[in-house]
């Protein structure tokens, strides 16, 4: 589902949205639009991500069973 929204662009931007359009390398402005708030949010995950890592570390519940599987298991190739 999705919602209509109204938004003000610089020109700039605008004249951005219609060439990508234009140029055929995305269906719409809105395409434009939603894939680059979807990065965003991407992004902005990422930084809380690496926020919490540096604040409690990178350990977690499967570092024993990785050490024993690196001295314990072969893997065929």
């Amino acid at each position: 589902m999705s919602t209509q929204i109204a938004v003000r662009l610089p020109e700039r931007v605008v004249e951005f949205l219609d060439r990508e359009v234009a140029d055929g390398r995305a269906p719409s402005r809105a395409a434009v639009v939603s894939s680059a708030l979807e990065r965003e949010m991407r992004r902005l995950a990422a930084e809380r991500d690496v926020a919490t890592l540096a604040r409690a570390g990178a350990a977690d519940d499967l570092d024993v069973l990785v050490d024993w599987s690196v001295t314990h298991l072969e893997l065929e190739g």
